[in-house]
């Protein structure tokens, strides 16, 4: 491995511990170095406090060590004030000679801006190290700046027949214990989490991450007459839940009602609503229908299935879809299999 990518690669490292927790702001991972020496390190742990490279450099108190020090990161330093200050300007006024940056910003205040300052000012910029990964990295922030929705993931189970849900093991979970919990480690690291009307009636979820530490995602459902009575746990306002229907309804604690409609492409106004709101990804649970709906328009980013030994023998088929196999692994008796989603003419 390169001598640069060793340090790009530890900042990515570091980047992955905001997961879950930076959104609407992407994870960042810093490294200053001196000589092959790491003098700090740091990452963004948090929306709405200081940046890695802010952490990384105030954990440096002898000045003199930034004269000949290079300091990596993984996404272009932001140049425009938020609820911090610009990170470019920091980097500045510190008189870092050079900065190494994985991959640059998409979003409309920085796009370019930050490396372009720094070289203003005679920062040496190299750039584009270990772009790939830093990509990777922050899928999430890149999907929802270039493609102005949230980046999606389809999730199921199914059974070993390839039923998703069968009325005679209703209330049964199709998979096993350790697959329940990585279900709700994902649900940790999303912002939202969508479920149709169907699964509500069927399954009454509570949609948290009771067997997971982390947030909790903010609750998505649709129900186009306000069926769904109050006796169901997605309108207890325990955790922020937003109601997608075609009724005028006044939002109360917790529950938000947004009127939508229903003769119109349903999905499209939902992820309009959700970018609008800075929702930067979503997990899709079900059901049948609500799945299929994202399949059929193309509109998802990845596929995440349990495939599980328990045999239904009849209910509701698990839908079809295609993409790239990019993972597999097994779960005690659960295999599951993560797809990327393929573009074709």
């Amino acid at each position: 491995m390169k001598y640069k990518e060793i340090f790009m690669k530890r900042a990515i490292q570091l980047a992955k511990n905001g997961l879950g927790f930076t959104s609407p702001n992407p994870m960042v991972g810093c490294v200053i170095e001196r000589k092959g020496i790491v003098l700090s390190e740091g990452w963004h742990n948090k929306e709405g406090i200081y940046h890695a490279e802010f952490l990384s450099i105030n954990n440096i108190k002898d000045e003199q060590l930034f004269l000949d020090c290079t300091l990596y990161v993984t996404l272009e330093p932001c140049v425009h004030f938020g609820k911090t200050p610009p990170c470019v300007d920091l980097i500045i006024k510190k008189n870092i000679p050079i900065v190494v940056v994985g991959i640059q910003d998409s979003s409309d205040k920085v796009k370019g801006l930050g490396i372009k300052k720094l070289k203003k000012y005679g920062v040496e910029v190299i750039e584009s190290i270990l772009i790939d990964e830093c990509r990777i990295l922050n899928k999430r922030f890149f999907t929802f700046y270039e493609k102005k929705r949230p980046y999606i993931i389809l999730k199921w189970a199914q059974s070993d027949d390839g039923f998703i849900y069968s009325e005679n093991k209703k209330n049964n979970w199709i998979s096993g214990v350790y697959a329940r919990q990585l279900n709700h480690k994902w649900r940790s690291e999303e912002d939202g989490i969508l479920v149709g009307k169907k699964t509500v009636l069927n399954d009454n979820p509570k949609l948290n991450v009771r067997k997971w530490f982390g947030k909790n995602p903010i609750r998505i459902f649709i129900d186009q007459k306000l069926s769904i009575s109050n006796y169901y746990f997605i309108l207890d306002g325990s955790q922020h839940t937003i109601v997608f229907t075609e009724v005028n309804k006044k939002s109360q604690y917790n529950i938000e009602y947004i009127q939508i409609s229903f003769k119109k492409e349903i999905i499209n106004q939902i992820l309009y609503f959700l970018y609008k709101k800075k929702i930067l990804s979503i997990i899709v649970e079900g059901g049948k229908k609500t799945l299929e709906s994202f399949i059929k328009e193309n509109i998802w980013d990845e596929c995440r299935v349990f495939m599980c030994e328990t045999v239904l023998k009849s209910g509701l088929k698990a839908p079809e879809i295609n993409g790239i196999v990019s993972k597999k692994m097994n779960l005690d008796k659960d295999k599951l299999i993560i797809k990327k989603f393929q573009f074709k003419n």
